[in-house]
């Protein structure tokens, strides 16, 4: 299976998201993606010991604290903070553990997929649904989608 049915598949099914570092500020990617993830129908469980609550929703201290299971623990920390969340989403039972922009970790990766997770890293869930299920334009970010439409500015 290819990264984007991957990619597609796990958007389409899981509708639990726990967000690991979600921050309470409006400027921050965190939480711009997670709103985005609300308003496209998603549960969003933020996980942020800083905060009591996050977007109105409780805020938990970390995964374990959590009284649901969830499908995805979408992770916007460090690196070097990976292992431990990876270990962490493994015990509650996650199926999916994603690393935002920026984040990687062949070697969590690799613990969370022996223990029968899926992995998805380097990747923004709200920058791939917007590619995948439509949300992007012109302005937004660059989808490398191709299309034989041409934009209304282009002289016909």
């Amino acid at each position: 299976m290819s990264d984007i049915q991957q990619i597609r598949r796990i958007l389409a099914t899981s509708r639990k998201i726990a967000i690991v570092g979600l921050s309470a500020n409006w400027y921050r990617p965190s939480y711009f993606a997670a709103k985005y993830l609300m308003d496209h129908g998603y549960e969003i469980f933020p996980v942020n010991p800083s905060y009591e609550e996050v977007l109105g929703h409780r805020c938990y201290p970390d995964l374990k604290s959590m009284p649901e299971k969830v499908d995805v623990v979408d992770i916007f920390q460090r690196p070097d903070r990976v292992p431990a969340i990876v270990e962490d989403a493994i015990e509650i039972g996650a199926k999916v553990v994603w690393m935002q922009l920026g984040i990687e970790h062949e070697e969590a990766a690799g613990r969370a997929r022996e223990a029968g997770l899926e992995v998805v890293m380097n990747r923004c869930m709200k920058i791939e649904y917007a590619r995948l299920f439509g949300g992007l334009n012109f302005c937004g970010v660059n989808t490398r989608v191709i299309s034989a439409k041409r934009p209304l500015w282009v002289p016909q």
